[in-house]
């Protein structure tokens, strides 16, 4: 008999939370366990970024590439910081292979080959260095002193001058300062690599500090004679002895 009172009981209360109109799933007390996972999934759809479609995502990534490749292109068209023939020359003070600064100001009045090349001791780099000594008593002659300028520290130049026993000056332009003003430092491309280094160029700077010839892109057999040439071609200072 009581077992049959708790179970009316039971039934009645079922029945009046049906008559109040309480949701599915929920107890007549309030709770809410189904509705709250439902409520977090609405919310977490609500934070997720709206995505891009493809044609955007791809336009948005090529953004920065494409930005890069124009002043690639800038940059190995000779645009930025290159000079042409009438220009005055950059300034610069610059450490030779003893460490001792060398300025464009001491080399006021006098005029001076200034060869920028990619590195000390290497096939072209040597061929070229041995070039210039061989016809340094011809440029003597005409009053020009030959200056040679790579990215290589003080110490590399004075093995590399001390080996090959070269008489002339060699400046360590080791943040391509010097090397970007005259548009030397530029985009290369070797075996299908683009990279950044020192594009060999030759430049013949007058007793104004103007420069009078330049030579980029240069092969090495026969480009010494041909700055030598230039050196005659026009009046120059009287002879002085090139620096050691």
């Amino acid at each position: 008999m009581a077992a049959k009172k708790r179970a009316q009981r039971a039934g009645s209360g079922a029945s009046r939370a049906r008559s109040t109109g309480a949701p599915k799933g929920t107890s007549a007390a309030g709770g809410t366990r189904a509705a709250e996972p439902r409520k977090k999934k609405k919310v977490a759809a609500r934070a997720e970024p709206a995505r891009k479609s493809p044609r955007e995502a791809a336009g948005r990534a090529r953004g920065p590439e494409l930005g890069r490749a124009a002043a690639k292109t800038a940059r190995s068209s000779g645009s930025e910081g290159a000079v042409s023939e009438g220009d005055e020359a950059p300034s610069f003070v610059l450490a030779d292979q003893e460490g001792a600064e060398v300025s464009s100001r001491e080399l006021a009045g006098q005029p001076y080959v200034l060869y920028f090349y990619p590195k000390d001791d290497t096939p072209g780099c040597t061929t070229e260095a041995c070039g210039f000594r061989d016809a340094l008593p011809a440029f003597e002659q005409l009053g020009v002193r030959v200056i040679g300028v790579s990215p290589d520290s003080s110490a590399s130049h004075e093995r590399f001058r001390s080996k090959y026993e070269l008489p002339f000056t060699l400046l360590s332009d080791t943040d391509k300062r010097l090397s970007t003003a005259y548009g030397a430092w530029a985009l290369k491309k070797n075996y299908g690599r683009e990279y950044m280094g020192v594009v060999r160029s030759t430049f013949l700077v007058d007793s104004e500090g103007v420069i009078r010839n330049t030579w980029r892109g240069v092969k090495v057999n026969g480009h010494v004679e041909k700055v030598q040439a230039a050196g005659r071609s026009g009046g120059r200072a009287p002879p002085t002895h090139s620096r050691a």
